[in-house]
């Protein structure tokens, strides 16, 4: 079989989720070399394996408003693959929320917790329910609800969620609240914890570092780093708001961030203050971004998205297909030397083209924004040993992780000068998870 009659066989089966079939696409395409070149990986169908969920729940989540008015949602977890360990992926509350999209994102998953050198399998789950706007009481019912189903499938040593769109450490703390009750244990079984109840340091802080730590490794291979670099953000949640505090760290001034209504250009830079007025208005007042130019006076751009604004590095940390072909090219017109992605695909497969072809620094996100599940890694060890480790030793750690998936990504997408960060990405993820499945047979 060749590739594109693999991809076509893919294509048709899954026909109604091209979220899904473009991340197979890109993975294949990169990695069919080493999986046509080893015949024990065809003879084993492991790309046939490996594409298909080792497990799929779907269940209906009934909740009742303020109002008391009756709501159903529906609730997902997609176990992928738990050759390297225990099922390991995000729970994402959004109206986007679908089949395909969590097959697109647990897919991912796979290969970015390989990456990360822990033992962690792949796996994503979510609800299209939607907490903006409803109160902590409808909250909770919902998670409640959600809980009563998701707790058969999931557990300290099967499937342990994490937070993603829409599941901070709130939601969290309902889900596990229920999970606590129902199971009578206390365990590691949720990651994104509150502090008090098992949580980890650098946990809220860990993807959006992870994806600055990671581009400033990309930078060093060309003898730069991000002081004084004019650095585009998109978002304002945690992974935004997180990666902006390192790029200032790091001496780089941030000079947009965004929501799904619009976002905001501010040529002095988000910092001190300013970047302390967006954490209160996204974490507390759950506020639109718009309210910060109305507060510091500057320029909003309703409906519009922030790469038409020339600078040096570009940290997609929204969501997927936010930079499409047209709007890569606008970048690397503007001069944008690399692009890091704290969101999971947030570049079209055109987009991903113009960015290779133009050979700037482009670290795609199962490799860029690697250091969230790292961390939820971290913090299931520190609940095994029932041990909390320190600020510094946990951004130490994550720090290193980042490095070392850097390295990997060099190792197996170096051409010469120039590195293919999603050549390396995937073969690197690919190898270490396909021969682990052959290792433990036909299962």
């Amino acid at each position: 079989m060749t590739m594109h009659e693999f991809l076509h066989q893919v294509s048709a089966k899954n026909s109604d989720q091209p979220e899904f079939i473009q991340a197979v696409t890109e993975v294949v395409e990169s990695i069919w070399d080493i999986y046509d070149g080893n015949p024990q990986y065809r003879k084993s169908k492991i790309l046939d394996r490996i594409v298909e969920p080792e497990r799929i729940i779907i269940f209906r989540v009934p909740w009742h408003t303020d109002n008391g008015e009756v709501m159903v949602n529906r609730g997902f977890r997609v176990e992928f693959n738990s050759a390297i360990g225990p099922y390991k992926g995000g729970l994402r509350f959004h109206p986007s929320v679908n089949l395909g999209i969590l097959k697109f994102l647990g897919f991912e998953q796979i290969f970015k917790n390989s990456l990360t050198t822990l033992p962690m399998g792949g796996g994503k789950g979510g609800s299209d329910f939607n907490p903006r706007g409803r109160s902590d009481e409808e909250v909770q019912r919902f998670c409640h609800s959600f809980m009563l189903e998701l707790f058969r499938h999931i557990g300290p040593n099967t499937d342990i969620p994490a937070g993603d769109i829409g599941v901070g450490k709130r939601e969290i703390g309902y889900l596990y609240g229920m999970y606590k009750k129902i199971r009578n244990e206390v365990s590691g079984v949720l990651t994104g914890k509150g502090l008090e109840w098992g949580g980890s340091l650098i946990r809220p802080e860990a993807t959006g570092y992870g994806t600055v730590y990671f581009a400033n490794e990309m930078l060093k291979t060309i003898g730069q780093d991000f002081s004084g670099k004019k650095v585009l953000v998109s978002g304002s949640g945690n992974v935004s708001q997180y990666a902006i505090q390192k790029v200032n760290e790091l001496g780089g001034i941030v000079i947009t961030a965004s929501d799904s209504d619009g976002f905001i250009h501010d040529p002095e830079g988000i910092k001190g203050e300013k970047w302390e007025y967006l954490m209160e208005l996204k974490n507390i007042r759950r506020g639109r971004i718009s309210e910060y130019a109305e507060e510091f006076g500057v320029k909003y751009y309703p409906g519009e998205r922030p790469w038409k604004i020339p600078a040096d590095v570009a940290l997609p940390c929204a969501t997927q297909n936010e930079i499409d072909g047209e709007e890569a090219r606008t970048l690397v017109k503007n001069g944008c030397i690399c692009v890091s992605e704290g969101a999971n695909m947030p570049t079209t497969m055109e987009g991903v083209e113009v960015f290779l072809d133009a050979k700037i620094l482009y670290g795609p996100g199962k490799a860029a924004n690697a250091g969230g599940v790292a961390t939820s890694g971290l913090e299931m060890t520190q609940n095994s040993m029932r041990l909390n480790w320190s600020r510094e030793e946990v951004d130490d750690k994550l720090h290193g992780i980042m490095k070392s998936i850097h390295e990997h990504c060099m190792e197996y997408g170096r051409n010469g000068n120039h590195v293919n960060y999603v050549k390396g990405a995937n073969i690197a993820g690919f190898i270490k998870v396909a021969n682990a499945m052959m290792d433990q047979g036909l299962v």
